[in-house]
């Protein structure tokens, strides 16, 4: 993590970004694999531990700062997942794929890869499903069929482990991307009140994006 990025003494609770296990395209379950390190290796904090689902109705919302951008340019993704780990005095953003630190704080997060709904067209504004991280391991489940085409062949390898599933669902993805919030587990926020809930001392920007999104404009696959 940069310097200029820590408002004070933090301890990171994952490993290096480089060791963490990670798949391309499988945001949600690396995301869940750093939530079960967590759980193992830091107990203490796992209930200030969140995993974040990003979309919205349309399964388009865009993103800065991530691997797959091209210059200052977003992309814009079906739904993507953060880890958010939350404090007193700052929350921390942990992203596998962007090219901010590894973790940044939330107030840079916001500033550099969300920057703001103002100035996008509203079928592009985004929303944050938060869910406890306990809560995330015990009931997420994905068979990675969403992952597999029309004839049955993997659009992108998968992971190597076998999939995720509890005792009640082997295939509940969708009610984790899903942005009704009447359905599914954790909290619907809009951007800007999951900024101002979860970013202390930080309030939501009000700067412009530098890209208009256009309606004919497509999401990519996470």
């Amino acid at each position: 993590m940069n310097k200029q990025d820590l408002s004070f003494e933090y301890v990171i609770i994952t490993p290096s970004k480089e060791d963490c296990v990670y798949t391309s395209c499988y945001c949600e379950e690396n995301i869940w694999k750093l939530c079960e390190y967590i759980k193992a290796q830091h107990q203490h904090c796992i209930q200030d531990v969140y995993a974040v689902f990003i979309s919205n109705e349309r399964r388009m919302v865009p993103l800065w700062k991530q691997k797959s951008c091209h210059r200052d340019q977003p992309v814009v993704w079906d739904y993507h997942v953060i880890l958010l780990h939350t404090g007193n005095r700052e929350s921390y953003v942990y992203d596998l794929d962007t090219t901010l630190p590894f973790p940044c704080t939330l107030s840079t997060y916001e500033k550099e890869a969300f920057r703001s709904d103002h100035g996008l067209k509203e079928s592009y504004w985004r929303k944050l499903r938060v869910i406890p991280a306990e809560t995330f391991l015990s009931s997420f489940a994905s068979d990675r069929s969403h992952m597999k085409d029309e004839a049955g062949h993997w659009k992108m390898v998968p992971p190597s482990y076998p999939c995720l599933e509890t005792a009640e669902s082997k295939m509940n993805l969708d009610s984790f991307i899903s942005m009704d919030a009447q359905i599914g587990w954790g909290k619907v926020y809009s951007l800007a009140e999951f900024v101002q809930h979860f970013g202390g001392k930080g309030r939501p920007s009000l700067a412009n994006n530098s890209h208009s999104l256009k309606d004919e404009d497509h999401a990519a696959d996470d």
